[in-house]
């Protein structure tokens, strides 16, 4: 089959919006693949991080991303493997987000990781989680989202995550790092963080996630419905 004639959904925006929740509940509910790009960035970043990389050598960090050694699943569902250790928590943590961001930042880190995130499209479909994949990664995708919500909303959910994983957290640093990071994400030069034009923009503030999967699922039902 044309890759191309395989159906993608995106599914956009900041963190903490229920992304990765709807990403994985929808591509269970289809039987599709499933693409959590927000992790390949985090996993580079810790890895930049270990090995004491400048956020200056752009090329050398790229050279990085190209030769990262990931495995999905390794050590269970959900899992997530860097050289083999299971990284899932720890890609979770401050230094994960607040890294992501920073080497999200880099045009050649992003480049590096393009070819990785576009492989994930394989049938019988996939869902793409993450901040460009309807603007960048896959603009031909069959329908695109776009969730957001308030920041105090966000900074809740986040501080709420952690501490049910045991990582201590403290909710108003949560607040400041999340309207930091939306700042660097839709201030950088390449792939800003923005709805795709043609996105269907969902406000989750004031949503639970069954009401939002409810929303989510009539528009895709309709979407791929029109797929020849």
């Amino acid at each position: 089959m044309n890759k191309l004639n395989i159906p993608v959904i995106t599914i956009d925006g900041p963190s903490a919006t229920g992304k990765g929740t709807l990403a994985a509940s929808l591509a269970a509910h289809l039987g599709f693949h499933l693409l959590d790009s927000g992790s390949l960035y985090r996993i580079l970043g810790v890895a930049v991080a270990r090995a004491g990389l400048s956020l200056d050598e752009p090329e050398v960090i790229a050279q990085l991303a190209r030769n990262l050694d990931i495995q999905f699943g390794l050590h269970g569902s959900g899992s997530v493997a860097l050289d083999g250790e299971d990284v899932s928590i720890v890609i979770r943590t401050d230094l994960g987000s607040d890294m992501a961001s920073k080497v999200g930042a880099i045009p050649a880190a992003r480049e590096a990781l393009l070819d990785r995130q576009l492989a994930f499209r394989q049938g019988p479909g996939l869902v793409a989680d993450g901040r460009d994949m309807g603007t960048v990664v896959f603009p031909d995708a069959s329908v695109k989202f776009y969730l957001t919500a308030s920041t105090e909303a966000r900074a809740q959910r986040r501080y709420k995550q952690l501490l049910d994983k045991g990582i201590d957290a403290i909710f108003l640093a949560l607040l400041q790092e999340l309207d930091e990071r939306d700042k660097r994400d839709r201030n950088r030069s390449v792939s800003p963080m923005q709805p795709a034009s043609d996105a269907i923009v969902i406000d989750t503030t004031e949503l639970g996630r069954s009401e939002v999967m409810e929303q989510v699922l009539s528009w895709v039902k309709e979407a791929l419905a029109r797929e020849p």
